[in-house]
């Protein structure tokens, strides 16, 4: 990376965290467009059957990525550090390659989601058994295909959803929504809270309800006994 003087003169009045950033902006500025590989296992038995790292490796080496990076299920967390930070490595021109859509979203809606904001980025997106998503026509017809498998997702879960209500309401003693707290349960919190025995935190989770529910309680207890 060749460095213009007017830069140089630049460079000589920044603060170090502004140095850092300039610097890192010429060098994304001039480096030439990179295919990165993204692998992930998300469970064990992805890792013992057919979708391990190294098996993600090679293929995505095959496919010509000069850098991957990786995460991997611990069993303790579901968070991606790495991917998070294959995103802000990407540029325009560049390339991304992963072996399944599956190895970086959680779903269709989510893939399509993350294959467009990165289409719109300039970013190329590499599907191993799908194919290139560009802004090519044949690019768009992939995202397009996406976008129906991520709306026939949420049309499933709606429905399922209401399939589900209907079955329930036809039972005995069916009610919508959060299932209600005992008055019983109420009533000792109270009890806790203005004998002076507990606080209201203390009542709250010694009886397994919200501080919120309790202060309602407390607030309507205290009326009955005024009248």
């Amino acid at each position: 990376m060749q460095i213009e003087n007017s830069d140089l003169k630049k460079m000589a009045t920044m603060e170090p965290a502004e140095l850092k950033k300039f610097v890192e902006k010429l060098y994304n500025d001039e480096r030439k467009p990179t295919v990165f590989g993204y692998a992930r296992v998300s469970t064990h038995g992805q890792a013992a059957y057919g979708s391990s790292l190294a098996e993600q490796r090679e293929a995505l080496t095959r496919a010509g990525c000069e850098t991957i990076y990786e995460d991997e299920y611990t069993g303790r967390t579901v968070k991606r550090p790495h991917f998070d930070e294959l995103m802000g490595a990407l540029r325009s021109g560049d390339t991304l390659v992963v072996t399944k859509l599956d190895r970086f979203a959680r779903n269709a809606s989510d893939g399509s989601r993350l294959i467009q904001s990165l289409i719109d980025k300039g970013v190329k997106v590499h599907v191993l058994n799908m194919g290139l998503i560009d802004d090519s026509p044949i690019g768009k017809v992939i995202t397009n295909v996406l976008l129906a498998f991520a709306q026939f997702e949420r049309d499933l879960i709606v429905e399922r959803t209401q399939a589900g209500k209907a079955i329930a309401k036809t039972r005995e003693g069916y009610r919508e929504g959060r299932p209600p707290i005992p008055e019983a349960r109420k009533a000792a919190a109270c009890r806790m809270v203005i004998d002076d025995h507990m606080t209201y935190r203390e009542a709250a989770e010694a009886v397994g309800i919200g501080i919120s529910t309790l202060t309602r309680a407390i607030r309507k207890e205290k009326a009955r006994r005024e009248v």
